[in-house]
């Protein structure tokens, strides 16, 4: 089968398709035929050799963490799914590989039919993400919260995620993207110099939870908050200096202490609860654009960009 790799730190030009043998799943796993798998900005910045310090590699790098197919292979003592279904999940954070034709997801929910397969082919990992933050600050009814970054891949699922929860958002992007993060439900401001006067000026009161997607601003966000304790980041590595969480799903090992924190739980049950409001067309996943499998290499140079408003997803 068909699978993304790199085998060296690099340009997007250091990723090639590769062949391989396709995997088989495990006791409690499942296998898909896949039709759509996400990019991952975060290891987006792995290829380019950003993270090297905090994050061990063995080459070559198998690329994708989520990804949407139909169900071929049921591993031993999983019910409920059946071959035939249409589902879309992730992998385990160790094998990845979801940037493949066959893809063994370790957690999985059936695919909404409002969704397109690009939307759900980039739906899991940004739906796990926004509920595992979103949880750790214990969003709810009447909280404000502000997102740093909204009008991204995880920004733009994480502004639905908490307009469900009965939260007002606040979000920040680009003028060109504030007419779109007003359709998601947020109310919009530009990032930069003056973000706290801004902010003040829409929520008098201040904001009960901060959530950065972007990097770069934790000493604004920590001042806005009031309490770094109400700050989460998942974009910047300068988090400790800060006193803020830097909440990732690496596996609880010395990586997780390099970079300042330890691994989060995976939010799995955000999976289903995802479903339950794309089913009553209350979460939808913005899809920035889709490349074939083969054009990975200009899908990355779209999220080095960072003009990408929402997902980027590679097609199979």
């Amino acid at each position: 089968m068909r699978v993304l790799e790199f085998s060296e730190y690099g340009p997007p030009s250091v990723l090639h398709v590769g062949e391989v043998e396709a995997p088989h799943p495990a006791p409690g796993q499942i296998r898909i035929a896949a039709r759509a798998s996400g990019v991952s900005a975060g290891e987006v910045s792995i290829r380019a050799g950003k993270f090297r310090e905090f994050v061990p590699v063995d080459f070559p790098y198998r690329t994708g963490f989520d990804a949407a197919g139909v169900v071929d292979e049921v591993g031993e003592g999983v019910d409920g799914v059946s071959v035939g279904d249409e589902v879309f999940g992730f992998t385990t954070m160790t094998d990845r590989a979801a940037n493949a034709d066959f893809v063994v997801l370790a957690a999985w929910a059936p695919k909404p039919a409002i969704w397109s397969w690009e939307e759900a082919g980039g739906a899991a990992g940004n739906v796990e993400t926004s509920t595992r933050v979103l949880d750790r600050l214990r969003v709810d009814s009447g909280d404000t919260v502000l997102i740093q970054g909204a009008a991204g891949g995880v920004g733009t699922v994480a502004i639905q995620l908490a307009v469900a929860r009965g939260a007002r958002v606040i979000g920040t992007a680009s003028e060109r993207n504030h007419a779109f993060l007003k359709s998601l439900g947020a109310e919009p401001t530009t990032y930069g110099p003056g973000l706290e006067e801004r902010v003040s000026e829409l929520a008098p009161g201040g904001v009960d939870a901060v959530f950065d997607c972007a990097g770069g601003a934790l000493k604004q966000l920590v001042a806005i908050a009031g309490d770094p304790s109400r700050v989460v980041t998942i974009a910047d590595f300068e988090a400790k200096r800060y006193g803020v969480h830097m909440s990732h799903s690496a596996p609880a090992d010395e990586t997780g202490a390099a970079v300042g924190a330890g691994a989060d739980t995976l939010a799995v049950h955000g999976l289903a609860a995802a479903v339950e409001l794309a089913n009553q067309d209350r979460l939808r996943i913005p899809v920035a654009a889709a490349f074939p499998l083969e054009a990975a290499a200009a899908a990355h140079e779209l999220s080095e960009s960072h003009h990408a408003r929402g997902k980027i997803v590679l097609l199979h």
